[in-house]
């Protein structure tokens, strides 16, 4: 085994070692913290600086994404105006290894006026900001992955993790659920399948290839090759849908019959179409496309109705991101 190799799995050791460390100290101040939050009517203020502003941004983002209204702060630009955007509904999490940032020091005497709690998560029990805190997590380690024990590495993930373990535990409390979670992530794929509807995607109105059951096959023809979806929804004289007819059917029924262009559409239509109701998730109709080998359903306003009210194709679903 190489040395570089060698390197790379003492440094994973020795952050796992330090995440270990964190175990026996979630205690009555980790309960007290989350309870904290939970009663505040606010956002959570997270202000960190240098790498422990780049690990606040990420545990901002983690508490905004999963049921807890985030945002951060940068000291510097807070001491100089932008502490205004926090409210006496807010709660703060300050984020110093050694307690001593003076940027965030200079904040607290500001804090403090708005009636602001305060949480820290320092790598050093007796420092000034921790002395100034209300609340208190320990994230200390005892030595950094980097070898010269200077280099932001074990502290960095060890408060990071604390701060992934403050979003789960909101998360679980809050009793927050995969379809919130979509709601805050309507651009990925798990937004999209939990939220997009068949009524999101579907072709509406003129563009449904419709044609009655009383026509011939000749304007069956003309409808599916205009509608460009290779497949027609037969309706009765009260627009319901009473079969369908899609290209493989039409070739079919050339072999069946001597001039296909004489028959009316109900000699070739399919009856009992397969439906989807259009409030349904999208994600819902490739399963039935799926489980029944078609590319195309055509669409209902519910069950109780036969009428269609658009047509979804598996390409519509693919195109969206859905698979």
């Amino acid at each position: 085994m190489s040395d570089l190799i060698n390197i790379a799995k003492k440094a994973i050791v020795n952050e796992i070692e330090a995440l270990r460390e964190l175990l026996p100290r979630l205690d009555n101040n980790f309960e007290d913290v989350i309870n904290a939050i939970l009663q505040c009517s606010g956002k959570v203020v997270i202000i960190g600086i240098g790498k422990s502003g780049h690990i606040g941004r990420k545990i901002s983002s983690t508490l905004s994404s999963t049921g807890t209204p985030s945002y951060f702060l940068h000291p510097s630009e807070a001491i100089h105006g932008d502490i205004g955007v926090v409210t006496s509904t807010d709660i703060i999490i300050l984020i110093s290894n050694s307690g001593e940032s003076e940027e965030i020091i200079n904040l607290i005497p500001a804090v403090k006026k708005l009636g602001v709690k305060i949480i820290s998560l320092v790598g050093n029990m007796n420092s000034t900001i921790a002395k100034q805190s209300d609340y208190l997590i320990d994230v200390s380690v005892e030595k950094e992955a980097c070898p010269l024990d200077l280099a932001p590495t074990s502290s960095t993930t060890a408060t990071l993790v604390i701060g992934d373990a403050i979003a789960i535990a909101l998360l679980e409390e809050k009793k927050f659920k995969k379809e919130d979670f979509a709601l805050r992530h309507p651009g990925g794929l798990l937004g999209k399948k939990l939220l997009l509807t068949v009524n999101d995607i579907m072709h509406k109105e003129k563009m449904i290839p419709l044609v009655n059951v009383n026509q011939s096959t000749k304007k069956l023809i003309m409808e599916m090759t205009s509608k460009k979806l290779g497949v027609v929804g037969i309706v009765d004289d009260e627009k319901k849908l009473v079969g369908i007819v899609t290209d493989g059917d039409l070739r079919r029924g050339i072999e069946k019959f001597n001039n296909i262009f004489q028959e009316n559409t109900d000699k070739i239509m399919v009856k009992n179409p397969k439906t989807i109701d259009k409030n349904l998730l999208a994600i819902d109709a490739l399963t039935v496309m799926e489980k029944y080998n078609i590319t195309s359903l055509f669409v209902i306003e519910n069950k109780n109705s036969m009428i269609p009210v658009g047509i979804i194709h598996i390409h519509d679903i693919l195109k969206v991101g859905i698979n």
